[in-house]
């Protein structure tokens, strides 16, 4: 991870990061941006938080559109 990326998520816990993308995209809006059913299917932070936690590769994606985000801002 470079030291940019590394930056943006610096000191955020995953549930701050995704409190954030919700609050900026909504539940359907961040299903549309990262393909995965805890999104979907009666979204909950708790839900999406457990199920990020043990699945890399989406938390992966998670961390990824929340860098694109910051850049933006």
């Amino acid at each position: 991870m470079s030291t940019a990326n590394h930056n943006a998520l610096h000191g955020k816990t995953l549930e701050q990061i995704l409190t954030e993308l919700v609050a900026h995209y909504q539940w359907q809006g961040l299903a549309e941006r990262i393909d995965i059913r805890c999104f979907k299917s009666d979204p909950t932070i708790k839900s999406s938080l457990t199920f990020l936690r043990k699945t890399p590769w989406a938390r992966e994606k998670v961390e990824h559109l929340y860098i694109k985000l910051q850049r933006k801002g």
